[in-house]
């Protein structure tokens, strides 16, 4: 099986090779089109189909199955994006503080013209976040890029995690493993790192690579 993933995300890259050691990244460069007044585990499974089948039709990846993700935050059934000034981020920091809020990831696998998507759902309550630590959070600059203005890996920010943690960094692996037909292992379920001003939470090491096998599409 030659796989392709089709994200130019650094961490979905490295959650990735735990588990399938041998891909290529092809990122998908069209605007992402989705109906967002639709539920968001529908929105995440379109985005995610987008990516998938715009890379699938490249001559290059023919033959190959192609990888799409998209992950979206959600507060009160509203989606978050990533934020597009440190003011946004400031606001949607300080919206989450202290609230349990929804994380969805789509993901689509795109071969032989067929197309097959499924989502992760995880909830994240924050601690309650001071001022202070999200000015010196969003300055670090790691929030500016992501959907919600946080990255769950930087560590500090959540107080509870219920579901998958790496659907939550961006790639839910153990759905990965299963849509890929791979070997299960015991998903993540802690932060392993230390934010600004936070606590200094000591998360699982690294999983094993495993091998690939066949895929269903």
């Amino acid at each position: 099986m030659r796989l392709i993933l089709a994200s130019a995300s650094p961490r979905r890259r490295e959650l990735l090779k735990e588990i399938c050691p041998g891909f290529s990244v092809i990122p998908a460069r069209g605007e992402e089109r989705a109906d967002f007044s639709l539920p968001p585990s529908e929105v995440v499974q379109a985005l995610a189909r987008h990516k998938a089948e715009e890379v699938a039709l490249l001559p290059c990846a023919q033959g190959a199955v192609v990888l799409g993700a998209d992950t979206v935050v959600v507060l009160d059934g509203k989606i978050l994006g990533k934020p597009v000034s440190e003011a946004d981020a400031f606001r949607m920091l300080s919206e989450l503080s202290g609230r349990t809020h929804e994380v969805f990831t789509g993901v689509a696998l795109a071969a032989d013209g067929k197309v097959r998507t499924e989502y992760a759902r995880t909830e994240v309550t924050f601690r309650p976040l001071s001022e202070q630590f999200i000015r010196d959070y969003i300055a670090t600059g790691s929030p500016m890029d992501k959907a919600g203005a946080y990255g769950i890996q930087d560590g500090g920010l959540a107080e509870k995690i219920t579901g998958s943690y790496t659907n939550v960094v961006g790639l839910p692996v153990e759905l990965c493993r299963r849509m890929l037909n791979l070997p299960e292992e015991p998903e993540r379920t802690q932060e392993p790192k230390r934010a600004p001003g936070g606590p200094s939470p000591e998360g699982p090491g690294p999983e094993k690579p495993e091998g690939q096998k066949g895929v269903r599409v």
